[in-house]
C-alpha cells in the first residue's frame, strides 16, 4: 500500500527514516483488539434507552447518588476486561498500549467514572509490578486480576487529582525490627474499600532523590490491628467511584513486598505515569462523543440539510480537535511500545494538551447546546457530569501542573540535544496497521531521551515544503506546516537558555507558556504525521482538507500568523461529522459502528 508519505518525498527523497525490519503479526493486534472493544460496545448496549441499565440514565442515576453503576461494573468484570489490563505473558491480553485505549473508549463514551471503578485503577497499580516486581509478584498479581479481585495504588502525597495533600505513608526499619514496618495514612483513595491488594508508594527516606520505595500488600497477610480502612469521602468529581482511605499502624512486611529497589518509588511513579495519564487522556477523548451527537442533533433539528451557517466551524472545529487529540494519544501511545527510550517527553506533553483541547471543546458545544443542554436533561446532565469528573480523572488543572512540572526541566535539554537535529522516527510508528513492539513497562525510560514527534514535525515540513507553489490545500498544508517549523525553532532559540533543573527559572506562567507551546507543536507533529501515514483506505483521513483546518486551529492557539482558510476545509469536515453522526458512527480515526 503507497503511504501519503512516500507521494510527497519518494524514495531517496530527503529520506532520513530508520527502517524496520518485517516482524510477524502480533497475535493480540489491532483487528482482536477493535473486536473486543465492538463486543464491550454491543454488551453495554445503546447508552440512550432510557430501559438500559447500562446507559446514560443509569450512571447518571448513580452520581446523583453517589454510588457506582454496580450493574455495568459486574458486566465488565463478567466480559473479562480485568484481562486488558495483564500483559500476555501472563496470560492477560495487554500488548500495545493504544490498543488498550481503544478497548476502553466504549467504556469512557459512556461514563468516565466507571472507565475507573471499572479496571483503569487496577493497572494504574499493576503497572510498578508489570516493571520491576519479582516473577512471582507479578504472577501473583496477574492471578488475582484474571479471577476478578481488585487492586489500586497508595501514590506518594498526591490526590486523585493531582492536589497535594500532607497525609503521607512511610516504611521504617529500626536497628532491632527485622520487617519494614509501615506508618501513616491516606484518605482518597479510589477503591481503598474493595481493593485486594495495594500497591504502596511509601517514603522510607528523609533526604535525597531516592526517598520512596513501593511495596505490594495483601491486606488478608498483614496483621489486622496494624490496618484500618477508613470511612468513604464525599468528591465533587467521579461521584460514581468509591473513594475512602487507608491507615497504618507500626504494620509489619517482609523485603518480599518491594517491588524493584528501595528508593526506586519516584523513578518508577514518573516511568509508568507517562503511559497511565496518556492512556486516560486517550480514552477521554470518547467521552465527549454524546456531547458532540447532542449538538449536532440541536443545530440540525428541523432541517433537511446541514446546520446554520454559524455553527459550521464550531461543529467542524471540536471534531478535528477531537481527531488531534486521538492523533496525539494514539501515537505516544505506539511510541512506549516502539522507542521506550524516547518516548518520555511527548508522552507527558500529551497527557496535558489533550484535556485542554477537551476542556475547550466543551465550551464550544455548550454554546451550541445552549443552557439547556439542547432541550435535553439527560444530554445537560452528561456535560455537567463531564465538567466534573475531567478533573477528578487527572484531566484538569492539577493534572496539567503536574505534567508540567515534569516537562519543563526537560525542554532545555530537549533544545539543545533534539530539536531539528534528531533523526526521523520509523514510518512504522504512523502507520495504522503498523505493528509496533508490544509494551515492556520495564523498558521505558524517564526523561534524558529525544522526542520523536519534533523530529516528525521537521521532515514532515520540510517534505511539504515542495508543495509551497502548487496550489489548493496541499501549498495551504504547505504553508501552516512551515509556520510551525518556524515556531520550533523559536521555542528552540528559548528553551536553550532555561537551567536544566528545577528552578525559579523554572515556575510561574511564562514557564508554563513554553509547555504549553511544545504540548501544541508535539500535536502538530502528530497529526502531521499520521496524515503522511495513511495508506488511502479512508479518503476523508487521506484528504488534507481535515489537516488544514487541525493546524489552523492548533496555529491560533500558538499566536501563528496564519493564511486565510478555504470554505470547503470546513464543509469537508462538517461533511463527514454529519456522515458518521446520521450512520452512527465514531468520531475517531479508527471508524467504528457504535450501539446507539
Amino acid at each position: 500500500m503507497t503511504l501519503i508519505r512516500d507521494i510527497v518525498a519518494p524514495p531517496g527523497a530527503m529520506d532520513r527514516r530508520p527502517h524496520l525490519s518485517p516482524r510477524p503479526a502480533a497475535t493480540y493486534g489491532r483487528t482482536a483488539a477493535l473486536g473486543r472493544a465492538a463486543r464491550l460496545d454491543t454488551l453495554l448496549d445503546n447508552p440512550y434507552d432510557p430501559a438500559n441499565e447500562h446507559g446514560f440514565a443509569a450512571f447518571l442515576a448513580a452520581d446523583q447518588e453517589r454510588r457506582p453503576a454496580r450493574s455495568a461494573e459486574r458486566l465488565l468484570a463478567d466480559a473479562g476486561l480485568a484481562a486488558e489490563f495483564v500483559p500476555a505473558r501472563q496470560g492477560g491480553t495487554l500488548a500495545r498500549a493504544d490498543l488498550l485505549m481503544k478497548v476502553l473508549r466504549p467504556v469512557f463514551r459512556r461514563d468516565v467514572a466507571l472507565g475507573f471503578a471499572g479496571g483503569v485503577t487496577s493497572l494504574f497499580a499493576a503497572s510498578a509490578v508489570w516493571a520491576a516486581g519479582t516473577g512471582a509478584q507479578q504472577q501473583t498479581l496477574a492471578h488475582l486480576l484474571l479471577g476478578g479481585a481488585r487492586t489500586t495504588v497508595v501514590h506518594p502525597g498526591l490526590a486523585p487529582a493531582g492536589g497535594v495533600r500532607r497525609e503521607e505513608v512511610t516504611a521504617r526499619r529500626t536497628a532491632k525490627d527485622t520487617a519494614l514496618l509501615v506508618s501513616g495514612r491516606k484518605d482518597v483513595i479510589i477503591d481503598a474499600a474493595r481493593a485486594d491488594l495495594y500497591v504502596v508508594h511509601a517514603r522510607t527516606a528523609d533526604t535525597g532523590p531516592r526517598t520512596h520505595s513501593v511495596l505490594l500488600l495483601d491486606p488478608a497477610q498483614l496483621p489486622g490491628a496494624t490496618l484500618q480502612r477508613l470511612p468513604r469521602v464525599a468528591t465533587d468529581g467521579m461521584r460514581g467511584a468509591v473513594f475512602s482511605g487507608l491507615q497504618f499502624t507500626r504494620c509489619p512486611v517482609s523485603d518480599d513486598a518491594l517491588v524493584g529497589r528501595p528508593g526506586d518509588g519516584a523513578a518508577l511513579a514518573l516511568r509508568m505515569n507517562q503511559v497511565n495519564r496518556c492512556l486516560v487522556a486517550g480514552a477521554a477523548t470518547a467521552a465527549l462523543d454524546p456531547v458532540l451527537r447532542a449538538a449536532v442533533h440541536t443545530a440540525t433539528d428541523g432541517r433537511t440539510g446541514p446546520p446554520a451557517r454559524r455553527w459550521h466551524r464550531p461543529l467542524a472545529g471540536v471534531f478535528t480537535d477531537l481527531l488531534v487529540c486521538d492523533a496525539l494519544a494514539t501515537v505516544c501511545l505506539r511510541a512506549v511500545g516502539l522507542l521506550p527510550d524516547r518516548a518520555h517527553a511527548p508522552t507527558v506533553a500529551a497527557t496535558y494538551t489533550v484535556p485542554v483541547l477537551l476542556t475547550d471543546a466543551l465550551e464550544e458545544l455548550s454554546a451550541v447546546l445552549g443552557t439547556h443542554g439542547g432541550g435535553s436533561d439527560v444530554v445537560h446532565g452528561i456535560l455537567a457530569k463531564l465538567v466534573r469528573d475531567l478533573p477528578a480523572a487527572g484531566l484538569g488543572r492539577d493534572g496539567a501542573a503536574a505534567c508540567q512540572a515534569v516537562i519543563l526541566p526537560q525542554l532545555s535539554a530537549l533544545a539543545r540535544q533534539s530539536w531539528l537535529v534528531e533523526q526521523e522516527p520509523p514510518a512504522e510508528l504512523f502507520r495504522a496497521r503498523g505493528d509496533p513492539p508490544p509494551l515492556d513497562h520495564g523498558a521505558l525510560a524517564f526523561a534524558g531521551g529525544g522526542d520523536f514527534l519534533a523530529a516528525a514535525l521537521t521532515a514532515a515540513a520540510e517534505r511539504l515544503g515542495r508543495f509551497r507553489r502548487a496550489g489548493g490545500r496541499i501549498a495551504l498544508l504547505a504553508e501552516l506546516a512551515e509556520g510551525f517549523l518556524t515556531e520550533l525553532h523559536l521555542l528552540r532559540e528559548q528553551c536553550a537558555l532555561l537551567p536544566g533543573q528545577f528552578g525559579d527559572a523554572l515556575s510561574g506562567p511564562a514557564a508554563c507558556a513554553l509547555s504549553d507551546r511544545y504540548g501544541l507543536l508535539a500535536a502538530a507533529g502528530a497529526v502531521l504525521a499520521l496524515w503522511e501515514g495513511q495508506e488511502g483506505d479512508d479518503p476523508f483521513l487521506a484528504d488534507p482538507g481535515w489537516v488544514v483546518l487541525a493546524l489552523s486551529r492548533l496555529g491560533r492557539r500558538l499566536g501563528i500568523e496564519l493564511p486565510d482558510l478555504p470554505g470547503n476545509c470546513v464543509t469537508g469536515v462538517l461533511d463527514e461529522l454529519l456522515r458518521r453522526h446520521h450512520s452512527g458512527r465514531s468520531f475517531d480515526l479508527d471508524v467504528v459502528d457504535l450501539a446507539l
